[in-house]
């Protein structure tokens, strides 16, 4: 299934962020692909709005089922993220999953060969 992609004008503005939200959920309902692209590249220079924005729209993706990925972030917006603490994943990236387990065997001398 191919995400959908919200575009978000920028800069946003929080009356705007509950419409966000629901064309979040309009998106996942339609598509069924659990992730919404965030189209950010247009938003201009970041600030606390956009990121209460982004964690809104994070949240109500999460609550429907699903998550957001973000498209073109620019660094400014990418160091406001993780100054704050947000976490994001990014189009293009592949999916942070937990690293696999290193496991080595000791052999025994009482092992019989292969």
């Amino acid at each position: 299934m191919t995400p959908a992609v919200l575009v978000l004008p920028g800069p946003v503005a929080r009356d705007e962020i509950p419409r966000l939200c629901e064309a979040v959920r309009a998106r996942l309902r339609s598509t069924g692909a659990g992730v919404v692209i965030c189209d950010v590249a247009g938003l201009g220079p970041p600030g606390l709005t956009t990121v209460d924005a982004l964690a809104r729209l994070e949240l109500t993706a999460r609550r429907a089922g699903g998550h957001i990925r973000l498209r073109g972030p620019d660094p400014a917006l990418r160091a406001l993220l993780a100054l704050v603490g947000l976490r994001f994943e990014l189009e293009g990236q592949p999916e942070q999953r937990e690293p696999p387990l290193r496991v080595e065997e000791a052999v025994e001398s009482r092992d019989p060969p292969f």
